[in-house]
């Protein structure tokens, strides 16, 4: 028991008690059948009118069940003689399970249930109050948990209240013994409706110290990166900011007010003595690449090194070309170091690294490996964060960490990018732990890219403006899915539709690009793109980020429903770029999902990246969305930061007041909601 209980954490009686109700069953009332709905969990009560067994693809026994508002199928796939003759016309039956919709009425499948007999004796008997659901594991049952639950709820006396007295007096937050037993053994006066949507004041209660736990917890880790020496990134008078200037001379346009605001945020942080940890977000396309580069000449300039961690390959090579043509005119070397280099190429990458010969460094996850060592790494610029997980980007850190002849250990500044917009209130509670920038301009001149969503049966009409876009001298991307054909997912192959592509439109120069090419060919491909001897290129979502090719005017998104928005978002990133207007056509196979049509809704009505992450957030979640999945960081119990949002703003506050005014309750609260938060704070 101890063995399973530890699976899903509980180790002692405070976490027994802190180990929440996922849900609850409403046992307490019969429900009439002309209400239900499908998703409910209820008990109903009816009478047989008609049951049979027929055979579906398999042997089964349905009853339909009715009372005066309704009627009902009761479908059992297993079943003995003696029920199915208990299950005869006209006997009254009270039954509890989940309705679906079924074929033709709504339905219970394999539902408890009683005979109710005419002296009641037999009758199923309603609870007093709602039964709580726990979250368990393979061995735990329900029954046991329930059991446990209430034999720690007899020692709540000895569960210490953490957050302060004004703190709850100033939300009108209940009592924390007072919330714990009404959630686990909710009473039957309670509103139901409320307890079931989380709008209970006691889960309300729980709610709000969860986040501050997770507030805290993240605060706290900014505070001890604060007390690790940094190296600061101090440039002579004389030499002040000679590389960054070199590079703006060479630009062809202008930087936005926005990126020069946050480019001096960078310069400002790099000077100071402890490490930088900022995290730089902006929409696609609002110039993040090079914010990051002139961060980096800054630590160049003084004299260190810089890595760059993207998170596929295709963009880390597309950061090195950049980088090349940025960085090679102001004699500076610049190193790749990619999973897919030959064995001679990849040793003389190590080497020129190790030997401080390379400025700057770039790769994928590949750059945290053993093999990999710096000389001087003064600056860790890690692009699209949320791919990454927390321990990823500290193990690069520590890579980079130099001890001089006292024993003193530095650790390098570091930079964290995302073209996921997170809003304002999300990022200071999930972010917490870092300082936070937002590039919130586009360059001027950019157009807002126009986007329809079209079922795939008007292919042909499609492949017809492709045929124009390209008379007129623009170019094209037509992205596909998969690879490989699937026929559950519908997906084209890329390059059948390469073929098929071809056939239909002979007089273009149609390209192909998918990630299972070698470097070199798809790096021939995107060159041939780019120069515009190719009109139109048939890829996989390599294409997702950082390439750019401002001719390019029109996008095709072939069975766009199988992709996330994020995901969409940078695609949609990929046109635009140049002073034409452009377009993304959003092209999806029937039926469409609920979310899938939420998803190309919001690609249709808004281009603005902070609204479609506001809804992706909506539809996927936080943990899928920051990447947190592995990090425990947002594996909330209770809370859910999306429809808790609007208390946020308290938590930032009574966080503070806690620090300020009662820190010896901060660990204790921290360590009572996340378990792995010491020892993800000593990594």
């Amino acid at each position: 028991m101890a063995e399973n209980l530890q699976k899903i954490g509980v180790r002692q009686i405070q976490d027994l008690l802190f180990h929440l109700p996922l849900r609850y069953q409403d046992r307490t009332r019969l429900h009439p059948i002309g209400s239900l709905q499908h998703g409910q969990s209820v008990v109903i009560k009816g009478q047989v009118e008609h049951s049979e067994i027929v055979y579906r693809g398999r042997r089964m026994m349905i009853c339909n069940l009715s009372d005066n508002t309704g009627m009902i199928t009761l479908r059992f796939f297993y079943f003995s003689n003696a029920q199915q003759k208990d299950l005869k016309k006209g006997v009254t039956v009270v039954c509890f399970g989940e309705v679906r919709a079924g074929p033709h009425t709504l339905e219970m499948v394999h539902p408890e249930y009683k005979i109710q007999k005419n002296d009641q004796s037999e009758a199923f008997v309603l609870e007093d109050s709602l039964t709580p659901i726990y979250p368990t594991t393979k061995g735990l049952q329900q029954r046991s948990l329930l059991r446990l639950t209430s034999d720690a709820l007899k020692q709540l006396d000895g569960l210490t209240e953490l957050i302060p007295e004004a703190i709850l007096q100033q939300h009108r937050l209940y009592d924390l013994q007072q919330a714990l037993q009404l959630l686990h053994h909710p009473t039957p006066d309670i509103l139901v409706d409320q307890l079931l949507t989380s709008n209970h004041p006691a889960q309300q209660r729980l709610i709000f110290e969860e986040l501050l736990a997770h507030h805290l917890s993240l605060r706290k880790l900014r505070e001890q990166a604060k007390q690790k020496a940094g190296i600061p990134m101090h440039l002579a008078p004389q030499q002040e900011a000679r590389f960054y200037q070199q590079l703006l001379e060479s630009l062809p346009f202008t930087l936005t007010q926005a990126q020069y605001r946050v480019i001096a945020e960078l310069q400002q942080d790099l000077s100071f003595k402890y490490p930088m940890n900022r995290l730089v977000q902006g929409d696609v396309g609002s110039g993040k690449t090079l914010v990051a580069a002139a961060a980096a000449l800054t630590a160049i300039e003084a004299g260190y090194q810089v890595a760059i961690m993207a998170p596929t390959e295709i963009l880390s090579e597309q950061h090195y070309k950049n980088f090349v043509e940025w960085l090679t005119p102001l004699n500076l070397k610049v190193t790749l170091v990619s999973g897919k280099q030959k064995v001679g190429e990849k040793r003389d990458a190590l080497e020129n690294v190790a030997l401080g010969l390379s400025h700057l460094v770039v790769g994928t996850h590949a750059l945290f490996q053993n093999d990999v060592h710096f000389q001087r790494l003064g600056l860790v610029i890690v692009d699209e964060q949320h791919r990454f997980g927390v321990h990823q980007r500290l193990s690069l850190l520590e890579k980079g960490k130099q001890t001089d002849k006292q024993g003193n250990e530095f650790y390098p500044h570091q930079l964290v990018m995302t073209a996921t917009p997170i809003p304002r209130t999300l990022a200071m509670t999930t972010c917490a732990d870092m300082d936070y920038s937002v590039i919130d301009e586009l360059p001027k001149g950019r157009k807002p890219i126009k986007t329809v969503v079209i079922s795939n049966a008007r292919r042909n009409e499609i492949i017809e403006r492709i045929n124009n876009v390209c008379d007129d001298g623009a170019q094209v991307y037509w992205v596909c899915t998969l690879i490989e054909e699937s026929e559950a997912l519908q997906c084209q192959n890329a390059e059948e539709t390469w073929e098929l592509l071809k056939e239909a439109l002979p007089d273009l120069n149609i390209g192909l690009i998918h990630g299972r090419m070698k470097s070199d060919e798809k790096e021939a491909i995107m060159e041939d793109f780019k120069k515009g001897k190719i009109n139109l290129l048939v890829a996989t979502t390599v294409i997702e980020v950082g390439v750019d090719v401002p001719n390019a005017s029109l996008m095709v998104i072939e069975n766009a429903e199988r992709l996330g928005l994020a995901q969409l978002h940078q695609l949609r990133g990929r046109v635009g770029r140049g002073s034409a207007a452009s377009s993304c056509v959003l092209m999806y196979q029937t039926p469409l999902s609920k979310n899938a049509h939420k998803r190309l809704e919001a690609l249709r009505n808004s281009n603005d990246g902070f609204e479609i992450a506001r809804i992706d957030l909506e539809i996927r979640g936080p943990g899928e969305v920051f990447g947190t999945r592995q990090t425990g960081e947002l594996e909330f119990r209770i809370a859910d930061i999306m429809r808790d949002q609007p208390l946020l703003p308290k938590i930032q506050q009574a966080a503070q007041e806690m620090l300020d005014e009662h820190p010896q309750n901060v660990q204790p609260l921290i360590d009572r909601w996340i378990k792995t938060a010491q020892e993800y704070a000593n990594v």
